[in-house]
């Protein structure tokens, strides 16, 4: 009777599991491309689940992951401990918004100001509320501290910055593609070209206006690392012009370059620090500014605010996130595979790469263009088993933190075959 029974359960689940239309990864590509919004290009691969370093698509292919998210993962996809987390929260408390006191918020505020040594904690959500909160944060310091004349309040950027996708982060990018037909554009807003403390102080001697100068410790989106004593500058020409210096950590912070902050590679502390990635552990989004009393308290009741920023969700998993971090010496293992990938990857004759670009696990191969499409290169990848994206002429290269030195020789190996199969 035992086994009838079992024989007769297996058959009604199979008739039922016929009813059920499971869709190719093509047929799932074109639904996207049929009902989705047009402004990405998605590489032609439907992922289905991630662990550690590695992903695999719907049809069971396994990956190597050298993107992390866009450096979101840097504790490897679905971390025991981040899962953990996510779930017990998620079962207590995800979401009240700030009207109310939780626990989790003073928590992380606490655990990041005292690990990073700043004042204040203020949470956010994705990255480019991060940087415009902190442009917010510094046009009320300069009318409320610095006393600029009303509405001509200016922040400066540095050329080939990426901030974002906002029209105030378009408006401040040097990027046709980014800003083109998007206007009209956030005034105010000036640039200056990168690694160029000479223009910088130019640009802060013409207007007393200036308020503020935000860039990446190291360009991201062309992986351009600014000469030794760059940032060094950028601390003596902000104190000297009563300018904030903002550091947009947003993708170089807690670990990617082999030292904590980008900023420690010299030691020079920035007056707003801003950071996101991975504080989400590509679990969940948040992001966030720190900065010192007398420029966090100029935002008073009111003044700022968003509905899920600081959720006690949010802040378990990104006090869990930076806590994987710390505790599994992820910053130390940057540094040390990093110097590993640019030692193999500078062997690549000029006619391959041009030029190695980058700092521990934030890198990019800048690909000569006589060689090859970029994209069909990243698409060998693809197929060789390591995904890798194409920006700007570069490939950039960014596993999780979590990587051991067999897993990324393995995928410096996949890399180096697919480019010298080229002639």
């Amino acid at each position: 009777m035992a086994i009838q029974f079992v024989r007769q359960r297996f058959f009604s689940i199979a008739r039922e599991l016929g009813k059920i239309r499971f869709l190719s990864s093509q047929q799932i590509m074109d639904r996207e491309n049929k009902y989705g919004a047009r402004y990405i290009s998605p590489m032609p691969v439907v992922i289905s689940r991630g662990e550690g370093v590695y992903l695999w698509d719907l049809d069971g292919k396994r990956y190597l992951d050298f993107l992390a998210g866009f450096s979101t993962g840097n504790q490897g996809h679905c971390h025991p401990r981040l899962v953990k987390v996510m779930r017990d929260q998620a079962g207590k408390c995800a979401h009240t918004s700030r009207a109310f006191y939780t626990e989790p918020h003073g928590e992380l505020a606490e655990y990041l100001t005292k690990l990073l040594g700043w004042d204040r904690f203020l949470p956010m959500n994705t990255g480019v509320e991060g940087n415009e909160t902190a442009i917010k944060l510094a046009r009320r310091w300069a009318y409320r501290v610095k006393k600029v004349p009303n509405g001509k309040a200016t922040v400066v950027f540095a050329k080939g910055n990426y901030t974002g996708r906002s029209l105030a982060a378009v408006s401040a990018s040097t990027y046709p593609e980014y800003y083109t037909d998007f206007g009209p554009l956030m005034p105010l807003f000036e640039k200056v070209p990168y690694n160029d403390p000479i223009a910088l102080e130019r640009k802060f001697q013409e207007n007393p206006n200036i308020c503020a100068f935000m860039v990446e410790p190291i360009l991201q989106e062309i992986m351009t690392v600014p000469t030794d004593g760059y940032l060094k500058r950028v601390r003596e020409l902000c104190t000297k012009y009563n300018v904030l210096w903002i550091a947009d950590e947003i993708m170089t912070g807690l670990g990617r370059t082999g030292t904590r902050l980008a900023v420690d590679h010299e030691g020079y502390r920035p007056d707003i620090l801003v950071l996101g990635k991975t504080l989400s552990g590509g679990m969940y989004p948040v992001s966030g500014v720190l900065a010192d009393n007398q420029i966090m308290l100029c935002l008073d009741f009111g003044s700022h605010g968003s509905t899920f920023a600081g959720n006690p969700l949010g802040n378990k998993v990104a006090l869990e996130a930076v806590k994987i971090v710390e505790e599994e010496n992820l910053t130390e293992n940057s540094k040390r595979l990093g110097n590993i990938l640019k030692e193999e990857l500078e062997k690549l004759p000029k006619n391959i790469a041009t030029e190695f670009r980058g700092r521990g696990l934030l890198a990019a191969l800048v690909i000569n263009k006589d060689l090859a499409d970029i994209l069909d290169i990243c698409l060998k990848l693809k197929d060789a088993g390591l995904l890798a994206v194409p920006t700007h002429g570069l490939i950039k290269i960014m596993p999780p933190l979590t990587i051991t030195e067999k897993q990324l020789r393995e995928g410096i190996d996949i890399l180096v075959t697919v480019l010298k199969s080229y002639k």
